[in-house]
């Protein structure tokens, strides 16, 4: 008895319905090819080569190779940037050219394009209109990233005058703002210090822990290794190698042993029970900390004598949006927090700021965060005021300075002109 194969041509549409769909996979590549074809439509560079990826949901997965080697082009087709040649790329088990998918996906592109002329809150002012945020929600967050990413001080400069590395640093800001469950880096600390290499280590392995699914492509390998649960090593377009970084990186022909310093007679006793199972030892050495952590403890130990430099800052904690708990939105006010907020209304008509709130009962934080969402929804209300309450605000003005004021104007505005009026 006898199994015969049949293997039909490759057929785009019959492929994308009949492949199984994994629920825990963020992104899936199957047979991924982009051939670039000239104005003859004569094939000429094959910058993907059918390439299988599958990025897990909460995992950091790296995209590595040398210059040329497709991770730039494979980037854009899971973006949505450009359209496959063959095979297919799955974003959330949709199409990437699906818009509802792209208010999920945050991008540092390798470039900073940005506006030179807009200053740093003007660039987030922007993204964040994007995605039709309200006023209250983008100043929130405008400020929570500007302090993570450590520009706060330089805020209001042109970001045309920002070094490369601040260009990257408000460039990740701008990838945050909306909040993305799938974050996609290109070389995200190219032109940064070590300090903020550091920090945007620490952030990628903080949003990893709070749920986010990160794809980082970066040349340098050691920042990889770092923070990576997977690569996928690039090379001639193609997938040459992928797993776990100890599944690459792990030598099973080689043991090391860590232990506190031994002196010469341990070494030779040891070096002789070795040598009866035929092993010995190749050298011995002492063990050298990186020298990003003598720089790092140097910065910290300056800075802490209290020297001043004009660099931008260190960056502050992670924004708190940024966290996937939900807890306040479904936070019950306590009889702690009612109590302030009826002190502070009751007292006088001039609203206090959240940071000057006592604390009653030890619980300041959820006060605060109950005044916060009072204030976000008095926000909400003034975008959507009406027009008799623009007129009243102006009429309130204009009493202020002792200019004259136009009631009948008003009246108008306000629709309260009198029916003979309107006649008229």
């Amino acid at each position: 008895m006898s199994c015969r194969l049949m293997v039909e041509p490759f057929n785009k549409d019959s492929q994308e319905d009949q492949t199984p769909v994994s629920t825990d996979a963020t992104i899936r590549c199957i047979q991924l090819t982009k051939i670039f074809r000239d104005f003859w439509f004569r094939n000429r560079v094959r910058a993907v080569d059918g390439i299988d990826l599958e990025v897990h949901r909460g995992e950091v997965f790296g995209l590595l190779g040398p210059n040329g080697s497709g991770k730039s082009t494979t980037i854009k087709l899971i973006l949505g940037l450009l359209h496959a040649s063959s095979g297919r790329a799955l974003v959330f088990n949709r199409r990437p050219e699906d818009v509802a998918v792209k208010s999920d996906i945050g991008y540092l592109p390798e470039e900073s394009y940005l506006y030179r002329f807009l200053n740093a809150r003007e660039t987030l002012e922007y993204y964040g209109k994007l995605f039709h945020q309200s006023r209250t929600q983008r100043r929130q967050r405008i400020d929570m990233l500007l302090e993570m990413v450590g520009l706060d001080a330089v805020q209001r400069r042109p970001v045309g005058e920002y070094s490369k590395g601040m260009q990257r640093r408000i460039g990740l800001a701008q990838a945050l703002i909306n909040d993305p469950k799938l974050l996609i880096l290109d070389e995200p600390t190219s032109g940064l210090d070590p300090i903020g290499t550091r920090q945007i280590k620490d952030l990628i392995l903080e949003l990893k822990r709070r749920g986010k699914t990160i794809l980082l492509c970066s040349h340098l390998l050691a920042d990889v290794e770092d923070v990576c649960d997977r690569v996928a090593i690039m090379f001639g377009g193609k997938v040459q190698r992928q797993g776990t970084v100890d599944q690459l990186l792990l030598q099973q022909s080689r043991t090391t042993i860590h232990t506190e310093q031994l002196d010469s007679a341990t070494i030779d006793q040891i070096d002789a029970l070795l040598s009866r199972q035929g092993k010995h030892i190749d050298r011995v050495e002492q063990p050298r900390q990186k020298l990003e952590s003598l720089f790092l403890q140097i910065v910290h130990e300056a800075q802490e004598r209290g020297i001043q430099t004009a660099g931008v800052r260190a960056g502050g904690q992670i924004a708190g949006f940024l966290a996937e708990d939900d807890r306040l939105a479904h936070m019950p006010e306590s009889v702690e927090a009612a109590e302030i907020i009826d002190r502070l209304t009751s007292v006088s008509d001039k609203p206090t700021p959240v940071n000057q709130v006592p604390a009653v009962g030890g619980q300041q934080s959820d006060a605060n965060k109950v005044l916060k969402k009072l204030e976000s929804a008095a926000d909400q209300a003034d975008e959507v005021a009406s027009a008799p309450r623009q007129a009243t605000s102006q009429s309130q003005t204009a009493k202020a300075n002792d200019t004259p004021v136009d009631h009948a104007l008003l009246d108008k505005l306000s629709g309260r002109e009198k029916p003979d009026e309107r006649k008229n």
